[in-house]
């Protein structure tokens, strides 16, 4: 039978598939002692602590963190948890898939939805080894954590690799403590954002739950939509920078939607890396060392990891910190952080496209 989403609707992929393959798949993670692996979760929770201060009284937001639960996991935990997450993110197409085609239940949704579920281990299990941290909001309210068996609330759950970021420390022979209170710094930004801010976490879900309900679901446009993308994946692997895997797979309304989603990201990453940047030189010694040499080793993938970073967007999330950093300092330097914050007021005071690339421009719209 095909696994079954929210409210025994049919899923379009079997995640406990899913979370299968990805295990079986993804790599193992640093040789580490029982005491070793203790300390690191000791220290990764005392940092995200202190790195919750820190946020706090540079941004001057408030934020009710105990809504979110800091969980310490290994790769196979990133990969339930991220599983758990797409259950609620695609609930929306999924509902669409329903009424246009029926609950038939059949041996055709069976079969796709485990073609799927492998084809989502596979993406989750060459991420898992990627991952240091990650803010997950879209958790459901009172979602039981199977690895921690806690209830989590409404504001999402923070997620620390421990594996991946003791990798990571030891490939660039920086200070480790120094290393995982920068880490933190970052990925606690994103809980105050959403614990401060109640409203962002169902803006974002309505942002994403439009983008889904406008998928095209006819069989011979999604062919068509395919072949298109599987060109720009030939332009991708013969060096073309300017081809992209996603737009042939947007009708003109996703584009739009895509657009303001992708403004709140920029906003949203832009917003910690200057966060990370102007706490980190106070409580971060070696901060200098740790950003340069960071840079360096994500500027020095092989020609393979490349491509398959561009496939799965990461050049775009880099975009996202650089221009969305740029939006947030000319920003704070228009009006101060206090006049910054004014961002959080409500959604109509996101930034747009336009406004992340002239912080002018939101200063005029929002303060007049």
């Amino acid at each position: 039978m095909a696994d079954r989403a929210h409210g025994g609707t049919p899923e379009m992929v079997d995640w406990d598939l899913a979370v299968l393959t990805a295990k079986r798949l993804m790599r193992p993670g640093p040789d580490v002692s029982r005491d070793e692996a203790r300390e690191t979760v000791r220290e990764l929770r005392e940092s995200a602590a202190l790195a919750e201060g820190h946020v706090r009284a540079y941004t001057g937001l408030h934020a009710e963190s105990a809504t979110a639960p800091v969980l310490i996991v290994d790769r196979a935990g990133w990969v339930q948890a991220n599983a758990d997450g797409f259950k609620v993110v695609l609930r929306p197409l999924i509902a669409k898939m329903v009424e246009k085609r029926g609950d038939s239940g059949g041996m055709t949704a069976a079969v796709g939805s485990r073609v799927t579920g492998v084809e989502a281990g596979g993406l989750l299990a060459y991420l898992a080894s990627k991952v240091l941290g990650q803010f997950d909001p879209f958790v459901d309210v009172g979602q039981q954590c199977q690895r921690c068996r806690m209830e989590t609330a409404t504001a999402g759950r923070l997620l620390l690799v421990a594996p991946n970021v003791v990798h990571v420390e030891r490939e660039l022979e920086v200070d480790p403590h120094d290393f995982r209170l920068w880490v933190c710094l970052h990925e606690e930004t994103h809980r105050v954002q959403f614990t401060a801010v109640p409203w962002l976490r169902e803006h974002m879900l309505g942002e994403i739950a439009h983008l889904l309900e406008s998928t095209e679901l006819d069989p011979q446009k999604l062919a068509g939509m395919l072949r298109e993308a599987l060109e720009q994946v030939g332009r991708m692997v013969r060096g073309d920078s300017e081809a992209s895997l996603l737009d042939p797979l947007q009708t003109q309304e996703q584009r739009e939607v895509l657009e303001r989603i992708t403004a709140v990201m920029s906003l949203l990453e832009g917003h910690a890396d200057v966060v990370m940047d102007g706490v980190g030189p106070e409580v971060v010694p070696s901060v200098e060392q740790i950003r340069r040499k960071f840079t360096a080793r994500r500027a020095g993938a092989g020609p393979l990891d490349q491509l398959i970073r561009r496939l799965l967007g990461f050049d775009a999330k880099m975009r996202q910190y650089r221009d969305g950093a740029v939006f947030v300092r000319g920003v704070i330097d228009k009006v101060g952080m206090e006049g910054f914050n004014a961002v959080w007021a409500a959604p109509r005071n996101l930034p747009d496209q336009a406004d992340i690339a002239d912080p002018a421009r939101w200063v005029a719209r929002v303060h007049g």
